[in-house]
């Protein structure tokens, strides 16, 4: 039993990575029907930029909030080069001028930092916390509850603000949002800053954990794309659950089967899942746009 808790703790970790992830792609598609496949590559700022700000003797809550406003503008500056001025072009290009800009990004970090491997302290210390029998990291605590904050956080934003349901407007109808004054360019260049804002939070709370380098964003992209699909393209909530599957799924696998091939069956299942259920475990807003 000890073992199976210890699966379930490490599993929600990393889905709480993924739910981040998959909420940033989930932010830029509802506003502006847009995936964003550099998304990967706000985790990497986030950590890496902490790294090395908090090396040059900075506080790392400091360097945590520089990191955060780095991958903020590096998200602006993103929508206001490469989206907004292919307004109109077909989604695969779209998709292409995303992939491109990942791999721009990471050529950047590379030659801006370095090609090695690093970690951030953890925020409450290294020793484990005994539950049920499973150790659990401390640093895992604050993933899962930082993406439990953020969660309630945008829910609110989205929910409770003008702002929040000018996003929402622009989501459901582009069209309609600016024949009603949403400003809506504005609306989707802060869809872009938002989402690499929580990318960048991830990366930062994750690091302590799993290390970060200039290339890790690649494989996390993909795998926040993975649970964005499988609980439902443009569902936020979705986007949360699929990534909390995602995570429970490559866990278990990996301590129960082999963990050679925990990615391998990851997409497998969510192939199946897709190929049954195209919408995704909890389907999405189904949107006439004129």
């Amino acid at each position: 039993m000890a073992e199976f808790f210890q699966f379930l703790a490490s599993g929600l970790t990393v889905g709480a990575v993924y739910a981040l992830v998959a909420l940033g792609f989930t932010l830029v598609y509802n506003a502006s029907d847009v995936v964003n496949f550099a998304q990967g590559e706000f985790v990497m700022l986030g950590g890496m930029v902490t790294v090395f700000v908090s090396a040059a003797g900075v506080p790392l809550p400091l360097a945590a909030v520089i990191a955060v406003i780095v991958a903020i503008a590096v998200g602006l500056l993103l929508y206001w080069l490469a989206i907004e001025p292919a307004r109109g072009a077909s989604a695969v290009t779209l998709i292409i001028i995303t992939i491109g800009a990942s791999i721009l990004l990471r050529g950047i970090a590379q030659i801006v930092f370095d090609k090695q491997f690093h970690k951030l302290p953890s925020f409450s210390g290294d020793t484990p916390v005994n539950i049920l029998g499973a150790a659990v990291q401390p640093q895992s605590f604050w993933v899962i509850g930082g993406t439990a904050v953020i969660v309630i956080l945008l829910y609110a934003f989205l929910e409770r603000t003008i702002l929040g349901k000018a996003v929402l407007a622009t989501a459901a109808n582009r069209l309609a949002a600016r024949l009603v004054g949403i400003n809506t360019t504005t609306v989707v260049a802060l869809a872009f800053g938002g989402s690499a804002a929580i990318g960048a939070i991830a990366g930062i709370l994750i690091t302590p954990i799993t290390l970060t380098s200039y290339d890790v964003g690649t494989l996390l992209a993909l795998k926040g794309f993975a649970a964005a699909m499988l609980g439902g393209m443009g569902n936020p909530l979705g986007a949360v659950a699929g990534g909390l599957l995602l995570g429970l799924l490559e866990s278990f696998g990996a301590g129960y089967i082999s963990s050679t091939y925990k990615d391998a069956f990851a997409f497998i299942v969510i192939l199946l899942v897709l190929v049954a259920m195209p919408q995704g475990l909890f389907g999405r807003r189904i949107v006439e746009r004129v």
